[in-house]
């Protein structure tokens, strides 16, 4: 696509989420493991020849992350004028 359309950019992610007011210790407990999850080799190896790339990290991180994605494809949707059917 970005051979047609300079500056094109386009990806998809996955993350884990749990429900608002989730108590701390609990977010916590489940960042560490999945971090953890995510350093081990074979399963890098794994996601690699799929394709994805391993981005661990703090839950602050990733709801950041989150809100810049939201932020930028809110742009390209008011653009467009897209509206939802």
């Amino acid at each position: 696509m970005s051979d047609f359309v300079p500056g094109y950019e386009a990806s998809s992610w996955h993350g884990v989420g749990v429900p608002r007011n989730t108590p701390s210790e609990i977010i916590e407990k489940l960042n560490k493991e999945i971090n953890a999850g995510l350093a081990d080799s074979k399963l890098k190896t794994r996601l690699a020849d799929l394709g994805a790339t391993v981005f661990a990290g703090s839950p602050a991180n990733f709801g950041k992350f989150i809100a810049d994605e939201t932020e930028k494809w809110g742009k390209v949707v008011k653009f467009a004028g897209i509206k939802p059917d």
